[in-house]
């Protein structure tokens, strides 16, 4: 059985949807936080897969620039959710208002 891209943007697909629904269904922020990061690499998934198919580098470039937007999202989110949960246990993402000032 030869995998073509198809299976891969299957295989895509369902990563995006349990993150989706992941990111719906829970509550917890750093559940919900590691659900944004699993739709984020079904993106990558995606552009690499196509950029395969065509025969083009603009897929593997697309996922050096979401990698490094998730790499300053993981810094600044795991921050400030650590920061929230240490001064709250039980934190749900109904929480976030204590953002406010």
């Amino acid at each position: 059985m030869e995998l073509t891209s198809t299976w891969y943007l299957v295989l895509a697909a369902i990563l995006f949807a349990i993150g989706t629904v992941g990111l719906l269904v829970r509550r917890n922020p750093l559940v919900m936080f590691m659900c944004v990061e699993l739709m984020l690499n079904a993106v990558n998934l995606t552009f690499v897969t196509f950029g395969a198919e065509l025969n083009d580098i603009g897929g593997e470039i697309s996922v050096f620039f979401v990698l490094v937007v998730a790499a300053a999202e993981v810094v600044v989110g795991l921050a400030i959710i650590v920061a929230i949960m240490r001064r709250r246990s039980g934190t749900t993402a109904d929480d976030i208002s204590v953002l406010r000032g």
